[in-house]
C-alpha cells in the first residue's frame, strides 16, 4: 500500500470523526489537487487563487454571472481631471484575523508586492507607475497612462496586511520557481471569512470561519479541504459520504452520479482553454532525435500538428461530450472571441503527412509531451490522445506525467518542448492572454509563454493595449493580434472546459465561470 493513500486514509478517517456528515456546520471539499502556495502574489494559478479566496481578500471581485462586484473596495473610478488615476474607496470597519485594522498602507503594501519582480502576479499590473495612500480609507492607483479596464486585473490580487508580512519577513514575495519557502507558503492573516487553523499540503487543510469577518456569518462554519489526485478514490468517497463535494467530477462518472440518490450533480462552461504549445525558437529541442535544428520552429510542422489533430474524436471519446472543441484560446465569455477564429480545421493526415515531408521531416522526429495529470478534466487522457495523433504523422511523442505542482515550474522556467496547459481569463478581456502567452518572455511579461515566441512588433501592439481609451480602437489592435497569433499557429487549441461539480443533501452548488467555489456565499436548502 502506498504512504500517499495511506495519508489519503488518515485524512479521510479524521475527517469523519470531526463531523458526522453534511450540516450547516461543516464541508469536506474534495480537489484533485492542493493550491500550490498560500503566499497570495507566489503563484496566478486557479485553485491557489480558490483557497486563497477563503483566506484572504481582493478589492474588487467576481460574480458567478462574470460582473465586478465590490469586497474590500466598496466604490472604484477614474480621478475626475485625471484619466490616468483610479480612485478606490475602501470598505470601513474591517480587520485582519489577528485583529490588526485593514486600511489603504495595507492596500499600497499588497499592490507593490504583486507588481514586484518575484511575483507572478506582476503582468497584471504592468501599467501602475505609483500606488498612494489618500487617507485610510481612499488608495489612488497612478498608471502610465488611461487604463480603462485596470479594475477587470484585480479580481485575484489579494490584500495582505503589512505589519505583519513586515513582522514575519516575508515583504517580498516566495521565489517559487527556486523551491524557496517563507512564513507566508503555510502560515496566513487575511481579511477573509475564513482563518486557516490546520495545513498538511497535498493531504488536509481546515478552515474555519472568521468571528470577526465584516460580512454576514456564512452558513458554512468549518470547512475542510482534502486533495485526493485519484479520480475513483474521490469519488468513491463522495459516494460513502466520507466527503460532501467533489469540485472535479471525471467526466465518466457523472452519469453515475446523477443516478445516484441523494447525489446533486451541477455542470457548466469555465472560462478557460485547454491547449498545447511548443517551443518556437531556434535552438534545438531538449528532448528530440533532431539535434541540429527545432522542428517546431518551422511553420509547416505546426500546421501539419493542427491538421493531424481531431478535436471532435477528443470530444466524442475522451471527453465524453463535456467539452467545446475551440480553433482559439479563449472562450466566448473574454472580449476578443469571435465565431470566425472559433473555427478549426477538419483533420487531414494525408496532407498533413505531406506538410512534413515538405518541411523536412518524411519520417518524422521525436520529442517529449509534459503534462500534468491531476489539474485539467482528462488531462492526461487528452495528451495520450495527443500522443495517438503525432504517430499518424511520425511524431514519437513520449509522454511524461507530472502533478500540476511539478508540472507548472517547467513552463515558467523554459525547461519544457512541448506541453499540455489550461489558460482561464479572470479579466475577461484577450490582453491577459496576450501578456502572459504571447509577450517575449521579458519582465513582468511572457511568464507563461513557454514557447518562447518573440515579435517585436506583436509586442508594441500588446502594450499599447494597456492604456487604449478607445475602445473600437482596442478591439481592431486585438483582433490584429489574434489574426498574427492563429496565422503563426503559436498555440494549439483544443478545447474549452465544462466543469461538474458533485454534492451529497442539501447542498448544491451552481458551476462558476472561473471554477471559483466560495464557500462563504453557498445556501444550503432545507
Amino acid at each position: 500500500m502506498s504512504k500517499t493513500f495511506l495519508r489519503i486514509t488518515a485524512a479521510l478517517l479524521a475527517s469523519t470523526m470531526l463531523v458526522t456528515g453534511a450540516s450547516a456546520e461543516t464541508i469536506r471539499w474534495a480537489r484533485s489537487s492542493d493550491a500550490l502556495t498560500l503566499d497570495p502574489h507566489s503563484q496566478n494559478q486557479g485553485v491557489t487563487h480558490n483557497f486563497a479566496h477563503h483566506i484572504y481578500e481582493t478589492l474588487v471581485d467576481r460574480g458567478i454571472d462574470g460582473a465586478l462586484v465590490p469586497r474590500l473596495a466598496t466604490e472604484w473610478n477614474i480621478k475626475e481631471d485625471d484619466p490616468n488615476v483610479w480612485v478606490f474607496k475602501l470598505r470601513e470597519g474591517v480587520v485582519f484575523h489577528d485583529g490588526n485594522p485593514f486600511t489603504a498602507e495595507d492596500v499600497v503594501f499588497s499592490l507593490d508586492r504583486a507588481r514586484s519582480e518575484k511575483s507572478n502576479m506582476r503582468q497584471l499590473h504592468v501599467g501602475i507607475a505609483e500606488v498612494v495612500a489618500v487617507d485610510d480609507h481612499t488608495v489612488e492607483v497612478h498608471m502610465t497612462g488611461p487604463s480603462p479596464l485596470y479594475p477587470n486585473n484585480l479580481t485575484n490580487t489579494f490584500i495582505m496586511d503589512k505589519d505583519w508580512s513586515e513582522a514575519n519577513n516575508v515583504v517580498e514575495v516566495q521565489d517559487f520557481a527556486a523551491g524557496e519557502e517563507n512564513y507566508a507558503v503555510r502560515n496566513t492573516n487575511g481579511t477573509g471569512p475564513y482563518t486557516l487553523v490546520e495545513r498538511d499540503p497535498d493531504v488536509r487543510s481546515r478552515l474555519v470561519a472568521f468571528d470577526g469577518h465584516w460580512a454576514e456569518k456564512p452558513q458554512i462554519d468549518e470547512i475542510i479541504y482534502l486533495p485526493i489526485t485519484e479520480n475513483a478514490t474521490r469519488i468513491a468517497a463522495l459516494l460513502s459520504g466520507e466527503v460532501d463535494f467533489v469540485q472535479d467530477v471525471p467526466v465518466q462518472d457523472i452519469e453515475r452520479l446523477q443516478s445516484s440518490d441523494g447525489i446533486n450533480v451541477t455542470t457548466g462552461p469555465e472560462n478557460r482553454s485547454i491547449y498545447f504549445a511548443y517551443r518556437m525558437d531556434d535552438a534545438p529541442l531538449k528532448s528530440s532525435n533532431v539535434t541540429d535544428a527545432n522542428p517546431f520552429a518551422n511553420p509547416l510542422v505546426r500546421e501539419a500538428i493542427h491538421l493531424a489533430v481531431d478535436r471532435d474524436a477528443i470530444q466524442r471519446v475522451v471527453m465524453r461530450g463535456q467539452s467545446v472543441p475551440t480553433g482559439i484560446v479563449v472562450p466566448p465569455f473574454v472580449n476578443g472571441w469571435t465565431e470566425e477564429l472559433d473555427a478549426y480545421p477538419a483533420p487531414d493526415v494525408a496532407r498533413a503527412r505531406e506538410l512534413m515531408t515538405e518541411a523536412g521531416y518524411p519520417d518524422g522526429f521525436t520529442v517529449t509531451l509534459d503534462t500534468p495529470n491531476n489539474r485539467y478534466v482528462n488531462d492526461e487522457a487528452i495528451s495520450l490522445a495527443m500522443v495517438n495523433f503525432l504517430g499518424q504523422i511520425g511524431i514519437q511523442a513520449t509522454l511524461a506525467s507530472r502533478p500540476v505542482a511539478q508540472h507548472s515550474p517547467l513552463i515558467t522556467a523554459n525547461e519544457t518542448d512541448f506541453y499540455l496547459l489550461g489558460w482561464g481569463v479572470p479579466t475577461f478581456d484577450s490582453e491577459y492572454n496576450f501578456n502572459d502567452l504571447i509577450h517575449t518572455k521579458e519582465g513582468s511579461y511572457g511568464a507563461y509563454n513557454g514557447g518562447l515566441y518573440s515579435n517585436p512588433e506583436v509586442d508594441a501592439m500588446i502594450e499599447t493595449l494597456g492604456t487604449e481609451v478607445d475602445l473600437d480602437k482596442r478591439n481592431a489592435t486585438i483582433a490584429a493580434i489574434w489574426d498574427i497569433v492563429q496565422a503563426e499557429r503559436m498555440l494549439l487549441p483544443i478545447h474549452n472546459q465544462v466543469l461538474a461539480y458533485a454534492s451529497r443533501g442539501n447542498l448544491e452548488i451552481p458551476v462558476h465561470p472561473e471554477n471559483t467555489v466560495l464557500m462563504h456565499s453557498v445556501t444550503l436548502s432545507e
